[in-house]
C-alpha cells in the first residue's frame, strides 16, 4: 500500500477480502480517513456466499472481511470510529450482536469500542443476512 498524503485519495485493495463490484472500491483512504465498503459473508478466494441461514457465522466472516480491508489500508479495529451493520431482520439482532461484541472487543485493546448504527433492511443478495461497513481514522 502507498502511504497517502492529506490530499491523495487512494483505493485500498486486498486479495484477503472479496473482490468488489467494478463500480466501487473495497476501501478508500484520504489522509487519515479510511472508509471500508460494505462487506458481506463472502469467501475471498472463491467469491462464494457462505453460511446460508447462519447469521452468527455470516457476521464473523463479514467482520473478517472488514478487518482485511482495514489492514490493507494501514488500520485495525482500534482505529475504527464507526461501524454500520445492516441486517435483513430484527430477529437476527441478538445473535449478530453476540458475535460482533466478541469479535470487535477482542480487537480493541484501547477499550474504546467504535460507535455503531444497526439498520434493518433488504440486502443485495438473498443469501446475505448481514453487511458491515467501517470508517477508520488512521493517525
Amino acid at each position: 500500500m502507498n502511504t497517502p498524503t492529506a490530499s491523495t485519495r487512494t483505493a485500498i485493495t486486498t486479495s484477503e477480502a472479496p473482490a468488489p463490484m467494478p463500480m466501487f472500491s473495497q476501501g478508500v483512504r484520504k489522509g487519515p480517513l479510511l472508509q471500508v465498503s460494505g462487506q458481506g459473508p463472502v469467501d475471498p478466494a472463491s467469491g462464494e456466499y457462505l453460511f446460508p441461514g447462519d447469521v452468527q457465522a455470516q457476521t464473523r466472516r463479514t467482520l473478517e472481511n472488514v478487518e482485511a480491508v482495514l489492514r490493507a489500508g494501514g488500520a485495525g479495529f482500534d482505529d475504527v470510529v464507526m461501524l454500520r451493520v445492516y441486517l435483513t431482520t430484527r430477529d437476527h439482532f441478538a445473535a449478530m450482536n453476540e458475535v460482533y461484541a466478541e469479535f470487535v472487543t477482542a480487537r480493541c485493546p484501547s477499550g474504546v469500542l467504535p460507535a455503531r448504527t444497526t439498520v434493518f433492511t433488504g440486502l443485495p443478495r438473498a443469501e446475505m443476512l448481514v453487511e458491515v461497513d467501517a470508517l477508520a481514522c488512521v493517525d
